[in-house]
């Protein structure tokens, strides 16, 4: 075994976030939660290195407070800068390419980690080591599920999902159930394999993650984690776990200008020319 294979079955946890112009007080927020739930990780597994990667897009502040929160509790952070803003997933390959932990969280920065999230995650992938990729239990702030694995998409689920009111969007509950996995996703199954996860919250081994090369840097924004969900499947097993519990505060494409439904729609055609397309 060389040097690099073996520095990644020993060392424990890194954790990469992407921002953009963030909102200082959901940034603090998130890694605040992020500090606690490594505190438990460090009880749980006592010595387990930890590294967080803040990867600057763009607007970060200089004096951010919540940086040095997550140093006073002892966990290495780096701040990658200076890159302009090269999207969400080339954002992320910059961390994971310095990385050389066992595990590494792709996280968001507008979700919440329950206290006991990472070790109940960590202790999963330890049990399977066929598992390459975890996704949670996601809530939204009222505490509900967001249903946020998939089947895959045709352009028509895409479309009701991210585009129609929900006065229209009412008489498609059935098939918009049977893409997001509600007869499957609850508060206590685990699911094996979803075809499709969520890139607010991917907890990677780390050997899998890099030897799919990360984030595939055509996407800038939308569907990068499409595409490495599906990617995943061919070389490990993918698991939703509703005992790892997060909350996400973000939301969708269409509430937030026209800019991100363009780069919406830019990053459908790429992912449906790679997959394939599916109409109806």
């Amino acid at each position: 075994m060389n040097i690099s294979a073996l520095i990644s079955e020993v060392e424990g946890l890194s954790v990469s976030v992407v921002v953009y112009r963030p909102d200082p007080a959901q940034l603090a927020q998130t890694l605040d939660s992020l500090a606690l739930a490594c505190d438990a990780l460090r009880v749980a597994k006592p010595g387990v290195p930890i590294g967080v990667y803040i990867v600057d897009n763009g607007g970060l502040p200089d004096d951010t407070p919540s940086l040095d929160e997550l140093r006073a509790h002892q966990l290495t952070c780096t701040v990658i800068a200076g890159h302009g803003n090269v999207g969400y997933g080339r954002g992320h390959n910059l961390a994971i390419d310095r990385t050389a932990s066992r595990y590494h969280l792709v996280l968001n920065p507008d979700i919440d980690l329950e206290r006991d999230s990472l070790v109940q995650a960590m202790a999963f992938l330890d049990e399977h080591p066929e598992v390459g990729l975890l996704t949670p239990r996601i809530g939204d702030h009222e505490g509900s599920i967001q249903y946020l694995c998939r089947r895959y998409p045709t352009v028509l689920d895409l479309f009701i999902r991210g585009f129609l009111p929900g006065s229209v969007r009412r008489f498609f509950s059935r098939r918009l159930a049977r893409y997001e996995m509600r007869d499957l996703i609850n508060e206590r199954d685990i699911v094996w394999d979803p075809p499709i996860v969520s890139g607010c919250f991917m907890l990677f081994r780390t050997s899998v993650l890099k030897k799919l090369a990360g984030f595939d840097p055509r996407y800038f924004l939308y569907f990068e984690d499409y595409d490495l969900s599906l990617r995943t499947h061919d070389v490990a097993r993918v698991a939703y776990l509703p005992a790892v519990r997060v909350q996400h505060h973000g939301g969708g494409a269409a509430r937030k200008g026209s800019s991100h439904i363009r780069m919406f729609a830019a990053s459908a055609v790429k992912f449906f020319n790679r997959f394939g397309w599916k109409l109806l």
